[in-house]
């Protein structure tokens, strides 16, 4: 046939699912999932004793929120995230755009900052919890330690990304060095210091965590610990079920202030 008459192709198009197909798909998906787990521990095909089961668990969950120290340990990692968070995005963020004032002062820094970047900070835990303690201090030290170098760095490369051009002409317009910090350093690396944000949620709480792991009176990670050691699976399930519902919740909120700081940018 001649390519000439050749019926055209059109590029396929995919429809997009309503969001609450989308949700309710999900929602299938858990509750299968669960089914699967409660029949399979019923008919003996799931060990109870290494798996629990889901009445089980929903049995220990309301004891843990009615009798227990479900909103001690939920507020304790909570407040040792958000800390480490804000400190970490700060400090890191305020020495990445320091490296711009001066490139022989960038140079001589920047090795250690790799180096340190570089180190198993999670194996820094234990030291970290012998010079801060057991309580909270400890786990803000490890959640800032995991989420400053990474600001620092993403900082920095955003300052490397200053427009030379734009730089000039401010200083052909009689702007100072201040001047050109304030008006178009920081400003051009906003977007760079936004970007890393929901990284910087997670790992926050992965040092939170691991600290309440090492020694800790409070948090989700020493409830788990404490039903680990304790062989209570069901406990097991719960504060990491727990756990995971804080994260989304922190990511989904973290998300959002990214997202009106970007149209605070833009706008």
């Amino acid at each position: 046939m001649d390519p000439a008459l050749r019926p055209a192709r059109h590029l396929p198009v995919q429809r997009d699912w309503p969001t609450s197909a989308i949700l309710a798909v999900q929602i299938g998906i858990l509750v299968a999932i669960i089914a699967s787990w409660e029949i399979g521990a019923a008919t003996g095909f799931i060990d109870k004793f290494f798996w629990s089961h889901p009445s089980a668990i929903y049995h220990t969950l309301t004891i843990f929120f009615t009798t227990g120290d479900a909103f001690t340990d939920i507020a304790f990692t909570f407040r040792s995230t958000i800390l480490g968070f804000f400190i970490g995005t700060f400090a890191g963020s305020a020495l990445g755009l320091s490296f711009w004032w001066s490139k022989n002062y960038a140079a001589i820094v920047q090795p250690y900052i790799i180096c340190f970047e570089s180190l198993p900070k999670l194996a820094l835990a234990p030291l970290i919890v012998l010079v801060f303690g057991i309580g909270i201090a400890s786990k803000i030290a490890i959640a800032t330690a995991l989420t400053l170098v990474v600001s620092t760095l993403t900082t920095f490369a955003g300052v490397k990304a200053v427009d030379p051009d734009g730089e000039k002409l401010f200083y052909s317009l009689g702007a100072s060095r201040l001047q050109v910090f304030r008006k178009l350093v920081i400003p051009s690396c906003l977007p760079w210091i936004i970007s890393v944000l929901r990284v910087n949620i997670g790992l926050a709480l992965t040092g939170a965590i691991v600290g309440e792991f090492i020694a800790s009176q409070h948090g989700l990670g020493r409830a788990i610990i404490y039903a680990g050691q304790t062989y209570d699976i069901a406990l097991v399930w719960v504060a990491v079920s727990v756990l995971s519902a804080l994260a989304v919740v922190m990511y989904v909120a973290v998300s959002w202030i990214e997202r009106v700081l970007h149209k605070g940018i833009k706008g």
